[in-house]
Parts: C-alpha cells; structure tokens; sequence
C-alpha cells in the first residue's frame, strides 16, 4: 500500500506540472485535491493541509461559491486533520462551518423542483452533511464528548437510513457506532437495541465488518449476560482470522480473556 501511494504520489506530481504548464484550472485543482488525498492516506497531515487550502483557493478564485459541495467536502478534510492534530479549536471551527453550511444548503434547496436541481444532487448534499455529522461525532467521541456525540451519530444515522435505507453499509456502521457511544454512557438496553439490529443487517448483508460489529454485540451483552457475550466473540474470532484481521483477532482474544476474569470474579 505504501508503495503504490509513493508512486501515485510521483504520477500526481507529473501531471500537476503538465496542468501549470497548460494552465487548465480543473486539472490543476483535480491534481491537487488528489495529491492532497494521497497525503492524507500517507498520514503526511501537514502537506495535506496545505494541499487542500490550495485546491480550495483555486476554486474560489474561481467561479466556485463557499457552499459548493467540493469546497465542504475539503474543508470536512482539513478538519479532520486538525482533530488528529488536536488543534481542537480549529477542529471545532471546521466542523460547526461544514455542518451549518450544509443545513442551510438543504434547507435552501428542499422545494427545489426536479428540474432546477435534481434529486441525486440534493441526496448528495445530504449525503455529505451526513458524512460531516458522522466525522464530527466520532471526534466527540475521542475527545468524551459522550451526550453530544450520541446527537451527532442520531442525526447521520438518520440521514443514511432516509437515502440510502436500513440495508446499506454505512447504515449498519452508524447503528454499531451509536450503539458505542449509548454503552459508554450507561444506556445499555438502548445499545443493546442498536447492535443488536446492526449485527441482524450485517449478517443479512454480509457486511465486510460484521465481525466488528459482533465484538461490540459481545462487549455490551458483558453487561447481563456472560455466556452468551462468550458465544458472540467466539463468532467474532472466527470471522476475525478468516479475514486475516490480525488487530481484530488481537483484541476480541483481549476481550475474552477479560470477560473469563469477570466470570471467575462474579462466582
């Protein structure tokens, strides 16, 4: 993997050069955006940073507005990176301006008739504001935001239930992550009730991640009941290996052991 992006890296940095020499702006800004992508997935938060701030310049100098999708989508970037810098102000910033920009956008556009905008676009617009409620929450997580985390999953969840439906992946994540972030705050029979239907989806569906989604089952049914918690994780395991998840495997074993102290406690 690491590979392949130094060398899409060398490929990008070609192409920018060819796109400043022929001064095409959309191939400039594409150019940069990727590059800022592959930094991005390269943990090189820095030069993200700096790539995406200039793609973005080159749209607004443009005749791009503030509120266009690609512009969001970017600065939902950027403030992800400033939340794994920890820059937390920055991160608040960016977050508050992508969500409330794009509420606005959808409040602004929801009569909009089908031929002045059509749907897929307004889905995508949702869809995006979606993806930043979902980025938002899970910062509020790691940081133990717990109450305003749980809005901020409800809220995406919603969305991706609404355009995307009950069955499709990323619905069945936001269940699972819901489900956390109510366990970590005691609200076990509503977790409870969230894995529970995600891991019915994910099995229905073959989710790639339902082994996931079984570690979190089995870590909430610790709560009231040991053996079946001990038969949820053996499931976990066993999906874990088969797809050569050695982190997974790694923490659901972790997990087991943990759960053998507890039992051997409460005897």
């Amino acid at each position: 993997m690491k590979g392949e992006l130094g060398e899409a890296e060398q490929v990008l940095h070609q192409a920018l050069r060819l796109s400043h020499q022929s001064d095409n702006r959309k191939a400039i800004v594409y150019t940069y955006s990727m590059m800022a992508n592959v930094a991005f997935m390269r943990g090189q938060l820095d030069n993200a940073e700096k790539l995406y701030k200039a793609s973005m310049s080159y749209l607004l100098a443009g005749d791009t507005k503030e509120d266009d999708n690609a512009i969001l989508e970017m600065s939902l970037k950027l403030a992800s990176i400033y939340a794994a810098q920890k820059q937390h102000k920055l991160a608040l910033a960016g977050y508050e301006f992508c969500i409330l920009t794009l509420e606005e956008k959808i409040t602004k556009q929801k009569d909009l008739p089908e031929d002045v905008l059509p749907a897929e676009e307004k889905a995508n617009t949702r869809l995006l504001l979606g993806m930043s409620l979902d980025s938002y929450a899970r910062y509020l997580l790691n940081i133990n935001q717990l109450p305003v985390a749980q809005k901020m999953y409800e809220k995406a969840l919603q969305i991706s239930n609404d355009v995307q439906g009950e069955t499709h992946p990323q619905t069945v994540v936001l269940m699972n992550d819901l489900a956390t972030v109510l366990d970590a705050q005691g609200h076990y029979d509503e977790a409870y009730s969230y894995v529970k239907r995600a891991a019915e989806l994910a099995k229905e569906t073959q989710h790639p991640e339902e082994h996931m989604v079984l570690n979190n089952l089995a870590a909430i049914l610790m709560h009231k009941d040991f053996l079946q918690a001990k038969q949820v994780y053996k499931e976990a395991l066993k999906q874990a290996q088969q797809k050569g998840d050695v982190a997974s495997v790694q923490h659901i074993q972790e997990e087991l052991a943990e759960l053998a102290k507890r039992r051997k406690g409460s005897k």
